[in-house]
């Protein structure tokens, strides 16, 4: 790199105006700080809110593998048995795979909902057996149970059987609209 010529130098000058030379043993002039603002407890409180606006699941009802099953106060124990049995057929399926459990909660209950409507009275809930839920176990299983158990237009529900994903989904019985 070549050193400025004095034209450049001129131009320079001319360009910046005049500068005052800054010692370097003057401090730096202090700005006030801002306000602290407690963003930490505000995400706390807001995640505590939410945690209470959900249903709580309980971590030990369902275990990994173990079957699920539901049958609706008043109805013959016989629907349950045809219903593990697979007596009954499959209208309707959803997949909660990779669904996180706010998103699953609401798509169980549109699911259902819609299912309902259009007079698919027998669905199957796909949630997987939570092999990859680590310590906190099967969570869309879970929920699943808690949200089905808490519904008055489901009859029965029980895991599928092998051949329809097993512990892995349940068979839901709906009432009709």
């Amino acid at each position: 790199m070549m050193p400025p010529d004095d034209e450049d130098a001129r131009l320079f000058r001319e360009a910046i105006g005049r500068v005052r030379e800054l010692h370097a043993d003057a401090d730096a002039p202090l700005r006030p700080r801002p306000a602290p603002e407690p963003e930490q407890s505000r995400r706390d409180e807001a995640r505590v809110r939410d945690e209470l606006l959900t249903h709580p699941i309980e971590p030990g009802a369902v275990e990994f593998g173990e079957e699920i099953s539901y049958l609706k106060s008043g109805q013959p124990a016989k629907l349950l048995q045809q219903l593990r049995r697979g007596r009954f057929s499959v209208r309707a399926e959803i997949d909660l795979h990779e669904m996180s459990i706010a998103v699953a909660r609401e798509a169980i209950r549109q699911f259902l909902d819609d299912c309902r409507k259009h007079d698919e009275l027998c669905v199957r809930i796909v949630h997987g057996k939570g092999l990859r839920s680590k310590a906190q176990g099967p969570v869309l299983k879970q929920l699943t149970d808690t949200l089905l158990r808490r519904r008055a237009d489901v009859l029965a529900f029980a895991s599928a059987r092998p051949a329809q994903g097993g512990t892995g989904a349940t068979v839901v019985l709906l009432q009709r609209a």
